[in-house]
């Protein structure tokens, strides 16, 4: 058993690795095209909220299609169907195909990555679980920081760039052939529990601590280095503090994996919202001093990346069979709800208020996360389902 846990699981994360770096790639790809097309920053957002638009579409759906096709032969579908999307847009430069093709990718990256992870979850046991999706959440994410690298060797070649990404995915199709167990959930799970809406009202905290951490990656990456330099953070330090947030959650979330194991999952997970409700307004403060303001970036990093990761380890406790997949889709649209209108919130705010705004925005969906997980421990113990 153990070798067919540790074959598979390497299987699964090395295939989503794949799609990570394709994804990663594909994205900022698709700005850099639009942007040397002439086309502004409004055409950029759209559609980006295309891709958001097509994860959320699918959300309802994902439970039914996990059942009625399996867990393999959906996640090689999308495989598939992200592949010849992004070779597509090599074909044509019509802003409403693009657009459509942006709504394919955003559905199909929705169910791989809900079935993904609650094939990690059905791999892991309650034992091990926090390290196993910490392993996970790691892998990928590193994968996917190298995808703006891979940009950077291919944006020359305009004949075949997006060819190039669309061939990246199908990479996955190997690895996913050698893994022998699948995730299945019966029809009778489907009909008595696994529904969204049976499922929704038992993991509001997973949702919002999904959507805080969504917020912030997005946040990280596109507003920080403003805040940064209102300060008086020079450009080139500013785009540094992505990366430091961004080394602590990729370093840590194994560390803080294996605490969870050993201390209980509800423990380690609010004690990181309360480190993040510390830590948030200290740094306009902190900013402009390198000793603190660099440890700071790190830890919060850190604390961050694991409200999400133990949101997905809380997934695996609490949910089994078709429920699970339904759990996973939620927190996957929350990652889509919150990255699409986190940030247009946030930058309002910011151009209205002052840059400081981007700390206070962070800083009240962190805090909802701490009262929906309040809210979680005075209920009655939820029982596991299906």
């Amino acid at each position: 058993m153990k070798v067919i846990f540790t074959r598979d699981f390497l299987a699964l994360i090395l295939s989503v690795a794949v799609v990570g770096l394709g994804s990663g790639a594909t994205l900022p790809l698709t700005a850099l095209a639009l942007a040397q097309a002439g086309h502004g920053t409004d055409v950029v957002a759209l559609l980006t909220a295309a891709q958001a638009g097509g994860g959320l579409i699918v959300v309802p759906l994902a439970g039914w299609i996990a059942t009625r096709f399996g867990g393999r032969q959906v996640i090689v579908g999308t495989v598939l169907v992200v592949a010849f999307a992004t070779a597509l847009m090599q074909l044509t430069s019509n802003l409403w195909l693009w657009a459509m093709l942006r709504v394919l990718c955003g559905a199909a990256l929705m169910l791989l990555f809900t079935i993904g992870e609650a094939w990690v979850n059905r791999l892991a046991d309650d034992a091990t679980r926090g390290r196993v999706v910490a392993i996970y959440a790691t892998n990928f994410t590193l994968f996917q920081m190298a995808g703006p690298v891979l940009v950077s060797q291919i944006a020359d070649f305009t004949q075949g760039r997006f060819l190039i990404c669309g061939a990246i995915f199908l990479l996955a199709l190997p690895m996913l052939a050698t893994i022998r167990t699948t995730p299945q959930a019966s029809e009778d799970d489907q009909a008595a529990h696994g529904s969204w809406r049976h499922v929704l009202p038992q993991m509001p905290a997973l949702v919002i601590g999904t959507g805080f951490f969504a917020l912030f990656d997005t946040i990280a990456l596109s507003l920080l280095p403003l805040f940064a330099m209102s300060h008086g953070i020079t450009s080139e330090i500013a785009v540094l503090f992505a990366s430091a947030l961004l080394l602590g959650d990729t370093t840590l979330q194994f560390p803080i994996g294996w605490l969870a194991d050993r201390l209980g999952r509800e423990r380690v997970h609010i004690g990181c919202g309360v480190i993040v409700v510390a830590l948030l307004p200290l740094l306009p403060w902190a900013v402009s001093s390198p000793w603190l303001c660099w440890p700071l970036l790190y830890v919060l990093g850190a604390a961050a990346g694991a409200i999400y990761t133990l949101s997905l380890v809380a997934c695996g406790e609490r949910f089994r069979g078709v429920a699970l997949v339904s759990a996973s889709s939620l927190v996957g649209a929350s990652w889509s709800a919150a990255s699409f209108g986190g940030p247009l919130v946030a930058g309002a705010l910011m151009k209205g208020v002052g840059n400081d705004a981007m700390v206070g925005v962070l800083l009240l969906a962190a805090l909802a996360f701490l009262a929906a997980a309040w809210w979680e421990r005075r209920r009655a113990p939820a029982q596991l389902v299906g």
